[in-house]
């Protein structure tokens, strides 16, 4: 078919701008371009957040795509495809034709094919003698083509937006990690300081999930946090000379720390025994006790821990996922779950006798599990301190355990999946 002349669509479908726009980008094109199909589909993919298109969308181009046989899309040659709506519809995975229909439409919009329809709208090829393609009437995959350098651009640029964040990402989970460690020692040193203060400047940072965080709400709160690293660190620097002068002028006395966990440093302010406590009554959870799993926290591991549950480290991750965000290293054994849920139960105004209690109670493994949990359930816990020790004490009573909490939020994550899914 002859490119300079403009197509429309058949039957109703309206003339627009943006075929228009295609097909003017098409005639003006005067280099060769060549692409190689699949590398050409990657890149759109990667720059479909700029580009304004589904997934569902990708995947009908992907079909399109493998109408053409060569893997090399040639701007010379005739890159028209033209597939019935039923062989689109099962390359497509069986995709309904008016789905079908609605993301060909929203790729003819985007400028990415053109419709090369045939005065009866059906999609056909006429060949010569010799067999050669001499008319064809389909979708023309040429835009792609011309447009391959843009398309390389966008999915540079969304590569280097997402190192970005990455970065952040890693600086804002390095300053919570160090805030909260920093914290806890000093807590346990008895410091001196306005550690109350510092803690309630703390939380709120703490509390952002950084997954649902844009570049610029990162930048905000790595700076947040950096500043307030700088003065926890000046203060541990005060105190840590302050020792060093007590003990040069008293050199046969030893320094004793105290490592009274109930210290003025109060994450848990204006707690009540009732505040936050679950009321609702849960089945216990009858799965075989697992004692293979080895403890590797900085936390003390007290002799008598219950042995853990028997939950594949999967499960809880896909149950309660917004705990990675908080792993530095990701989570990938018990140990590193453990490890992160002791960071957050900082973050989350737990105090270390709550944490403690709960390690005791539950076992390490399962006190995870229920911190990884209260994240979870995020805002709608007031007093997660307090949510801690009501369940580590109906836990203490027998009339406890994590089981049901977790298959809860493993089910309403199930619906939300499939709720965005469509």
């Amino acid at each position: 078919m002859n490119r300079e002349m403009t197509t429309t669509p058949f039957g109703r479908r309206p003339m627009s701008y943006a075929m228009l726009d295609a097909q003017t980008e098409v005639k003006n094109c005067d280099v060769n371009v060549v692409a190689d199909k699949w590398k050409l589909f990657r890149m759109i993919t990667e720059a479909r957040p700029l580009l304004g298109i589904s997934d569902r969308a990708l995947a009908v181009l992907h079909a399109l795509l493998s109408f053409h046989k060569p893997n090399e899309l040639d701007s010379t040659a005739n890159l028209i495809v033209f597939p019935s709506n039923r062989e689109l519809s099962l390359r497509c995975h069986g995709m309904a034709p008016v789905t079908l229909r609605r993301h060909l439409a929203s790729l003819v919009e985007a400028g990415m094919i053109i419709r090369r329809d045939s005065p009866n709208g059906k999609r056909y090829v006429r060949r010569d003698q010799e067999g050669e393609l001499k008319t064809a009437f389909g979708f023309d995959l040429l835009p792609l083509v011309v447009k391959a350098i843009e398309y390389e651009q966008l999915a540079a640029t969304i590569r280097a937006e997402d190192l970005a964040r990455r970065m952040l990402r890693e600086q804002v989970s390095l300053h919570r990690r160090d805030i909260a460690k920093m914290i806890i020692f000093a807590e346990e040193q008895a410091f001196e300081g306005p550690w109350d203060a510092l803690s309630e400047r703390f939380m709120p940072l703490a509390r952002p999930l950084l997954r649902g965080l844009d570049r610029v709400g990162l930048e905000a709160l790595a700076v947040s946090l950096a500043d307030l690293r700088a003065d926890v660190e000046k203060l541990l620097e005060f105190n840590n000379n302050s020792a060093k002068s007590t003990a040069s002028d008293v050199q046969n006395e030893r320094h004793i720390q105290n490592q009274n966990s109930d210290s003025k440093f109060d994450f848990e302010p204006g707690f009540r025994k009732d505040q936050g406590a679950d009321r609702g009554d849960h089945p216990d959870w009858n799965d075989e006790a697992d004692t293979k799993e080895l403890l590797s926290s900085h936390q003390p591991v007290r002799s008598g821990l219950k042995p853990p549950k028997a939950f594949p480290l999967g499960l809880v991750l896909k149950a309660c996922p917004d705990i990675i965000d908080y792993a530095l290293g990701g989570i990938n054994s018990w140990s590193d779950l453990i490890q992160t849920a002791n960071l957050v139960r900082v973050t989350l105004g737990i105090s270390p006798d709550a944490w403690n209690q709960a390690m005791e109670i539950f076992g390490p493994n399962e006190a995870a599990i229920v911190v990884s949990a209260i994240l979870q359930k995020g805002e709608s816990i007031l007093s997660p301190g307090g949510y801690l020790r009501a369940l580590t004490d109906k836990a203490r009573a027998g009339s406890f355990s994590s089981g049901p909490l977790l298959m809860g939020l493993l089910r309403a994550s199930t619906i939300k999946h499939e709720v965005e899914a469509g």
